[in-house]
């Protein structure tokens, strides 16, 4: 079946407790923003909606409502690179230093900790962005062969087959760019490109194994997803109750955000703990295939702007790749 251990998982979120705790007043704090904004621009529209007739004021509500949430999705659009930087990149640095056995300071220390070592990896925000935005471009490309692969059998449906299989993919690969970013963090290297083009090229030489285990944990993610987001639509049923012009479809918009704070605050750390359980696995004793670095450069744009930056920040000049620091 798979190729992690989901006790070890857990047991490495619990070490990480001050991470999780974090990571529940973020995103829990955000699904409540959406909420709370949503819910002014609602009441909002309902008073505007009070110089008019029934009609009017149940379009003023739903108008002000969309607003409300528009405003505050605006502004986590302009937040999603310091949610990166801060949340997701110091989580898994303690995790990387875990793996390695290295001690972990305790409580709100352990955020500090984390906090200098990825700025010591990426002094900007901005900078670990863009890195992420590149990987996940050749992730895509990676999960494409699979793909691929199916298009050329002489198996009827395999088109439908093909494109079922993309749309599960581009879920499943939802937690694998975290783990390209701890193998650059783990590698200790001043040139985090050349980091994370080498851990692309040792994922795209195992792609197997990695998406065989990133479709399992998708499974387990967004199952209970679905079953937290059925758990959370009789108290969102009640939010709306309480809005002024009750907004009949405002229920299951809470519910999803309730589910989709679970899953970034809870399900998708332990996703991320068991891909690098496999991965670090995996790629042990292993060297960059120069043929797969090649392969990659051909079919990803993305791969040839990062490994442009890998090489102006002091990378390889060498079509191969060199052995990685030792950890």
């Amino acid at each position: 079946m798979w190729d992690f251990s989901i006790g070890g998982a857990l047991g490495m979120m619990g070490r990480t407790l001050p991470f999780i705790l974090m990571r529940i007043a973020v995103y829990f704090g955000i699904a409540l923003g959406y909420i709370l904004l949503t819910g002014t621009g609602a009441g909002i529209g309902w008073g505007i909606g009070g110089f008019g007739d029934e009609e009017f004021r149940a379009t003023t509500t739903m108008w002000g409502g969309f607003a409300g949430f528009g405003v505050f999705g605006a502004l986590m659009y302009w937040a999603r690179e310091y949610i990166l930087y801060i949340v997701k990149a110091g989580h898994i640095a303690v995790l990387v230093e875990m793996i390695d056995g290295q001690p972990l300071p305790e409580g709100r220390g352990q955020i500090g900790h984390a906090t200098a070592v990825v700025k010591a990896r990426f002094p900007q925000a901005s900078l670990l962005f863009l890195m992420d935005q590149l990987v996940k471009g050749v992730i895509r490309a990676i999960s494409g062969l699979a793909r691929g692969l199916l298009t050329v059998l002489p198996v009827p449906g395999a088109q439908q087959l093909a494109a079922i299989l993309s749309a599960f993919l581009r879920v499943a690969v939802g937690f694998v760019d975290e783990v390209i970013l701890a193998h650059a963090i783990r590698t200790r290297s001043d040139n985090a490109w050349g980091s994370a083009r080498e851990a692309l090229v040792l994922y795209g030489q195992n792609w197997k194994v990695m998406l065989k285990n990133a479709a399992w944990l998708a499974i387990i993610v967004y199952g209970l997803g679905f079953l937290v987001f059925l758990l959370m639509l009789a108290p969102a049923a009640l939010v709306v109750y309480l809005m002024p012009g009750a907004w009949a479809a405002g229920g299951v918009v809470f519910a999803l955000l309730f589910a989709w704070a679970v899953k970034a605050a809870l399900l998708e750390p332990f996703a991320i703990a068991c891909m690098m359980q496999v991965f670090f696995r995996t790629i042990e004793g292993q060297q960059p295939n120069p043929e797969w670095d090649a392969r990659l450069e051909q079919m990803s744009g993305k791969f040839r702007k990062l490994k442009e930056r890998a090489l102006g920040a002091g990378g390889q000049t060498a079509p191969g790749m060199s052995p990685r620091p030792a950890v």
